[in-house]
């Protein structure tokens, strides 16, 4: 048997004030054509569908055409919802759906729903865990001890019987102990969230989402297989795939289909005749998304639309300078009597910027106050 494992779709997504509705369009068809090729037994898509609760109109058509396309393929898709969806909007219809071969966790209810998939000689049994937060678990439990992210899922998989003597997979959205985190992904402070890889023991393979990045936690088997599209800038080196499950009698093995995206997310660093330089530029695809980095020790007026010209996806800029690579506490200044305007201004600029006035900043200042305070003579 074999799956695709997919998660963390965020349909709807902005990065940076851009939409990226036309960049995961392309990548659900790269993602279709894959599974037209291979032909997967089944995909499982492990929470977060739309990037918020009430997602998009042109969101929810983008889901609803690919869960068409797969649906006639005759692919069978098993879906829970994660932590930026609504779940009940999500599992809308679910029942109807299941006769398409569309699979979506219910509302957490006190159960988890488990669907048997069979091919050829290889039966598994799914099991479909939402992102629940404690609160939820403890209303349909109230006798059981349940004080963190782990005691709600340990006592939401207690009420499952599993057959060990089959292979069971766990669909699951939740951050495991131990898991790297990108920027992209919302976070909990102190790492309340935090789920133990040990609740998930007696499952063969979990599917896991909500962690940007593919990564394995404890075993191979317990696997986050990350986003399909980058969506931050700390993800630029990430190479995004497909998770491929092999499933033979009850021995798993993994593979990846690597995705390729309409636009990567690329940073570039220089000062700004560096980066404007021919010679540069024509060795970058200039359509990627942009984050410039500028080493100018002096902020560029209007970089972003003088660097759009050549880079016309660039989102951000920031500087890595004297001014930015330390930065000092600025405390009071001594002597204040003492001391003329410009030296006092003088002072505070360079505890701002890690560097002193240069002579045309200086003369600069020097107009301006002798203009201020001729004025108020």
């Amino acid at each position: 048997m074999k799956l695709f494992h997919l998660s963390d779709l965020h349909l709807g997504k902005r990065l940076k004030e851009i939409s990226l509705i036309d960049d995961q369009k392309y990548i659900l068809k790269e993602i279709f054509t894959a599974a037209s090729r291979e032909k997967p037994d089944g995909i499982l898509i492990a929470g977060d569908i739309y990037d918020r609760s009430v997602p998009s109109e042109e969101a929810m058509k983008l889901w609803d055409d690919f869960l068409v396309s797969l649906a006639e393929k005759k692919i069978p898709v098993f879906v829970v919802s994660g932590n930026h969806d609504s779940a009940i909007r999500l599992a809308d219809h679910s029942e109807l759906v299941d006769m398409a071969g569309i699979h979506f966790s219910p509302v957490y209810d006190g159960n988890v729903k488990c669907c048997v998939l069979k091919a050829g000689e290889e039966t598994v049994n799914i099991y479909m865990l939402p992102f629940i937060k404690p609160a939820v678990v403890r209303s349909f439990f109230p006798d059981e001890e349940i004080s963190d992210y782990t005691d709600a899922c340990r006592v939401a998989l207690s009420q499952v019987n599993i057959d060990s003597s089959a292979t069971n997979i766990l669909m699951a959205h939740q951050f495991v102990t131990g898991a790297e985190r990108c920027e992209s992904e919302e976070v909990v402070v102190g790492g309340l969230d935090n789920v133990n890889a040990d609740v998930f023991d007696a499952f063969d393979y979990v599917a896991l989402g909500h962690i940007h990045g593919k990564q394995h936690i404890k075993r191979e088997t317990v696997r986050y297989c990350g986003t399909p599209l980058k969506y931050s800038f700390s993800e630029k080196n990430h190479h995004k795939s497909i998770t491929v499950v092999n499933i033979k009698e009850k021995e798993i093995t993994l593979d990846e289909i690597p995705l390729t995206p309409m636009h990567d997310l690329r940073e570039i660093k220089g000062t700004y005749e560096e980066l404007t330089a021919k010679e540069n530029y024509e060795n970058t695809d200039t359509k990627d998304y942009i984050h410039a980095i500028l080493t100018d020790e002096d902020d560029v007026i209007d970089a972003m639309g003088k660097l759009r010209v050549i880079y016309p996806n660039i989102l951000q800029i920031t500087y890595d300078n004297t001014r930015t690579k330390e930065r000092k506490e600025i405390s009071g200044i001594e002597n204040v009597k003492e001391k003329t305007p410009v030296e006092l201004f003088g002072e505070l600029f360079e505890k701002q910027n890690n560097k002193p006035m240069s002579d045309e900043q200086r003369k600069f200042i020097t107009e301006c106050i002798e203009k201020v305070w001729g004025e108020k003579k």
